[in-house]
């Protein structure tokens, strides 16, 4: 394979949002030649696909990325989406990261020697290594039934929520009470808007408890220092949904129940569409009380780590006591009848790596890895949900990731430097 018209560098990083950058502050104080390639601008999803009230849903002082830890004035709030975006900016402005923008990776590939062929938008590169960091959520998932769905109801996937006023005039159905579904759900309530929302298995985890937020507790426990491997449930962690909570108005819970005192209408698991009505199973209530049980969880922890380290406290235990109970399951919804002008699908993202040409990966479509490691000499991964710790997604782990996968990349640029300097010396005499 001819190298002769391509750029050659020793590390491409694929994708420009905070792991990428992460990921560049990294390579640049080791000393190695890169460059970041992003298909949109960078930090492209922190602005334009979260809704007008987003806010975090850990508290800003877990924002710890490398050159930029939170630098504001408020550690135990929550910063709002343009708030986020400004620290962000921030943060991309220090790290300064060598970023072409607006450029589409094609197809990677690696040739005999190992090395890697990059074909893009705007012109091929090659490079020793090659890091991924574009995440793990890039299709919009949207299910077939949708399609079958009447023109007249207007459907769009989270990531196009902005605000309830854009919406059609009529009632909104959101379908799944993940973060993202259950703080949609509560935004439009909020707004008052008659919702419906079909449940899933999300769990759920207070906010405060016993004087102190839930994710400082934890913290504090060493949870968010948990590697995958040490974790009970191992890998299979990854794929959890997460918790629903929410920081809007200095933070609080999502309780579903006092919802539905407030109107909100829940159903359990949508899973299909007859021509009429919506059809959903029954396990609206096995879905609340599993959520509750989880809340009442983590706090039956939470105590016995006060008990433990003698801490003393103003606030005693409790126990979270459903305010609302469920009178029947209700399996049909008729869509005429409901005044639904709107379907919000809310149940995540599938990956789409078909551009990389390795064997990499599982039967989902996941990458395999040991810490963003793969198996491929010189192909790594960061930004991905526990890649090592329940923060490597999020803004509290990616800089420990970042400076692990650099030590990494610098002992294979190292070996593959000599290897080649060897075999390009000539033979003795």
């Amino acid at each position: 394979m001819s190298t002769a018209s391509k750029q050659h560098v020793e590390v491409v990083v694929i994708g420009g949002g905070q792991a990428g950058l992460s990921m560049s502050y990294v390579l640049q104080q080791a000393g190695l030649n890169h460059i970041v390639l992003e298909k949109n601008t960078i930090l492209h999803g922190w602005k334009h696909e979260r809704w007008d009230s987003f806010t975090l849903v850990t508290p800003n002082w877990q924002c710890d990325l490398p050159a930029l830890p939170y630098d504001g004035d408020d550690p135990h709030g929550f910063m709002k989406g343009q708030e986020l975006v400004a620290y962000l900016e921030r943060f991309a402005s220090k790290v300064n990261a060598p970023v072409r923008e607006g450029v589409t990776v094609k197809q990677v590939v690696t040739d005999e020697q190992g090395l890697y062929h990059i074909a893009t938008s705007d012109g091929d590169y090659t490079a020793d290594q090659v890091v991924v960091s574009s995440g793990g959520y890039h299709i919009p998932v949207i299910p077939r039934m949708a399609e079958r769905l009447p023109e007249t109801v207007h459907q769009i996937h989270s990531a196009q929520y902005k605000h309830a006023a854009e919406l059609p005039d009529g009632g909104v159905l959101v379908v799944g009470s993940g973060q993202s579904g259950a703080q949609i759900a509560e935004d439009l309530h909020l707004e008052g808007r008659q919702v419906f929302l079909a449940t899933g298995d999300a769990p759920r985890v207070a906010r405060f408890y016993r004087g102190k937020d839930v994710v400082e507790w934890l913290d504090d426990m060493g949870y968010y220092q948990i590697s995958v491997n040490e974790h009970p449930l191992g890998s299979n962690v990854r794929q959890n949904t997460n918790h629903y909570v929410t920081g809007r108005d200095g933070g609080r819970d999502i309780d579903l129940r006092q919802f539905a005192i407030e109107g909100m209408e829940l159903y359990g698991l949508m899973t299909g569409w007859d021509g009429t009505q919506l059809i959903f199973e029954p396990n609206l209530n096995h879905n609340l009380q599993s959520a509750d049980d989880t809340y009442n969880n983590i706090n039956t922890r939470i105590d016995a780590w006060i008990e433990k380290q003698g801490i003393e406290t103003d606030i005693g235990p409790s126990v979270y006591r459903p305010v609302w109970q469920l009178p029947e399951e209700r399996t049909r919804l008729n869509l005429a009848d409901s005044g639904i002008s709107t379907i919000i699908w809310c149940i995540g993202f599938r990956p789409e790596f078909s551009w990389l040409d390795a064997a990499v990966f599982n039967g989902q479509g996941h990458p395999k890895h040991e810490r963003g490691v793969t198996l491929q000499p010189g192909l790594y991964f960061i930004g991905l949900p526990w890649l090592h710790t329940w923060g490597s997604g999020r803004f509290s782990g990616v800089r420990q990731d970042a400076e692990y996968l650099c030590e990494r990349l610098v002992s294979y640029q190292q070996q593959r430097d000599a290897s080649q300097q060897q075999a390009a010396a000539p033979l003795p005499a």
